[in-house]
């Protein structure tokens, strides 16, 4: 994957995401601080930040739980670890971290 397909797809995957959180009922907050890093604040102070690591081709999740790392394997971003599909898995982090069940996906 090239510079371009990796930006293209990490920037659809945040907009996904952004869309996601929009339509969600939750207490939380959130917004793009910077082309490449969307934040997410919960009534409690906490927060989720989810961003494009471009070195590493990899989007990036920073939650309370733990930090989370995901690559594209040519249909969807998975957890380099445990492989968990990205918006599964943030669904669960921010519906854990907001106290209501909010979908991703």
């Amino acid at each position: 994957m090239n510079d371009s397909e990796f930006n293209a797809l990490a920037n659809a995957a945040l907009q996904h995401i952004e869309a996601g959180l929009e339509r969600s009922a939750a207490d939380l907050d959130f917004e793009m601080i910077s082309d490449s890093v969307l934040e997410i604040e919960f009534a409690d102070g906490s927060k989720i930040i989810v961003n494009r690591h471009d070195a590493a081709r990899e989007v990036w999740v920073a939650a309370r739980s733990g930090g989370f790392h995901y690559h594209w394997d040519g249909s969807s971003w998975q957890d380099t670890r445990g492989g968990e599909e990205l918006m599964i898995a943030l669904s669960r982090l921010v519906s854990e971290q907001a106290g209501e069940a909010v979908s991703l996906v």
